[in-house]
C-alpha cells in the first residue's frame, strides 16, 4: 500500500547558459548491467510522472504531427497510449536494448493484416534526422552516464521548431535513505542526481533554446521498510562509484531494516515516507545560426532550411 503527498513548485524559464555542470556520478558498467536486467514493465512512479508530464502538454500550443517516444517500455506504456490517442497512432518508439524492442513490438506493432502496418512499424522504424516535431522522454535522463550525448540525439531527431519534453529525478530524491546512510557512516546510498538548473544549462549547450524547467516534490508512504525497499528496487540500483564494494548478505539487510525502524522519520500514521524530487523540462530546436567568416560553407540542406524559415509564405 502506498499513499501520495505532492507539492508543485514554480516553473523556471532558462534563457541563458550557465557554467558547465559536473557529470553525474554513475558507474557506467553497473548502469549497463541494470538496464539489461531491469524488469520489462513500467514502474508505478514512472507512469504517475508521465501522467503529470502529459498534463503539461497543455502548455504547448503547437501539436506534433510526427513524434517519437524514447524508451516507453520503462518510461510509461500507458503514457505512450495516451499520446497515441492525442496525436494518432503514427508515433515512433525508440528502444535501444533488444529485449525491450521485443516488448515494444509485441505491444504496439500492428498485426500483419492491418494496412497501416505498411506505413509505420512503431517498434523498429528509426526516424530520419530532423523529421520529428516532438521527442517525449519520461524518466530517462537520471539513468544516463552521458546525458548530453542523449540530448544531442534528441536534437538531431527534431525538426526546426520541434521540441523535446522530458522528466527525471532530482537531487532530493530518496533523501530519507541518503540521510540514514550518512548517519550510519556508510558509503552513499545512491548516485548524485543533477539539479534542474544544470539540466537547463545542458539543454542550451546541446543546441536547444528557450528551455523551461519545472519541479515538484512527491512523497510516497509505505506500511513497512520492506515494502519501501521493494518499491525502490523497481526503480534502479545504487550506481555510485563509491558504493559498497563487496556483496552484502542477509545480515547487512537485517541491519538496514533495523536502522530504518529505529532512525528513519515516520509519518503521523506510523508509515515510512520516501520523497522524490521530480523535474520536468521542455525546449525547442531553433533554426541554425552560422557564424559567417571570410569563407563560410553551408550544406544545401541547411541552406534550404534557412531560406524556408526566413520565408513567411512557407507556413513554417
Amino acid at each position: 500500500m502506498r499513499s501520495i503527498y505532492s507539492a508543485a513548485l514554480p516553473q523556471t524559464i532558462w534563457t541563458y547558459p550557465l557554467p558547465d555542470p559536473a557529470p553525474p556520478t554513475l558507474d557506467p558498467v553497473a548502469l549497463a548491467r541494470w538496464h539489461r536486467a531491469a524488469p520489462l514493465e513500467t514502474p508505478w512512479l514512472h507512469e504517475e510522472v508521465a501522467r503529470r508530464m502529459h498534463e503539461r502538454l497543455a502548455w504547448i500550443k503547437r501539436k506534433p504531427q510526427n513524434w517519437t517516444d524514447w524508451e516507453p517500455v520503462r518510461g510509461g506504456v500507458e503514457a505512450h497510449e495516451a499520446l497515441m490517442r492525442d496525436f494518432g497512432p503514427h508515433g515512433l518508439v525508440i528502444e535501444r536494448l533488444p529485449h525491450r524492442q521485443q516488448v515494444a513490438r509485441q505491444r504496439w506493432q500492428p498485426s500483419w493484416w492491418q494496412p497501416r502496418r505498411w506505413r509505420r512499424d512503431a517498434a523498429s522504424l528509426q526516424p530520419a534526422p530532423a523529421s520529428q516535431d516532438m521527442v517525449w522522454a519520461n524518466m530517462a535522463l537520471h539513468l544516463e552516464a552521458e546525458p548530453q550525448s542523449l540530448m544531442a540525439q534528441w536534437h538531431q531527431l527534431l525538426k526546426v521548431d520541434g521540441f523535446v519534453m522530458f522528466s527525471c529525478l532530482g537531487p532530493d530524491s530518496a533523501l530519507e535513505l541518503r540521510q540514514l546512510y550518512q548517519a550510519l557512516g556508510w558509503p552513499p546510498a545512491g548516485h548524485e542526481l543533477t539539479d534542474m538548473h544544470d539540466w537547463g544549462d545542458m539543454l542550451v549547450h546541446s543546441g536547444f533554446a528557450e528551455p523551461v524547467m519545472d519541479m515538484e516534490r512527491l512523497t510516497l508512504t509505505f506500511e513497512s521498510p520492506e515494502r519501501l525497499l521493494q518499491e525502490l528496487a523497481g526503480l534502479g540500483r545504487n550506481f555510485h562509484p563509491q558504493r559498497f564494494a563487496a556483496l552484502r548478505g542477509r545480515h547487512w539487510k537485517a541491519h538496514l531494516l533495523a536502522a530504518m525502524l529505529e532512525l528513519m522519520p515516520r509519518q503521523p500514521d506510523g508509515s515510512w515516507p520516501l520523497s522524490f524530487e521530480l523535474i520536468y523540462g521542455h525546449a525547442i530546436k531553433p533554426a541554425p545560426r552560422f557564424k559567417l567568416e571570410a569563407t563560410s560553407q553551408v550544406s544545401l540542406d541547411e541552406m534550404r532550411r534557412m531560406l524556408k524559415a526566413a520565408d513567411p509564405s512557407s507556413g513554417a
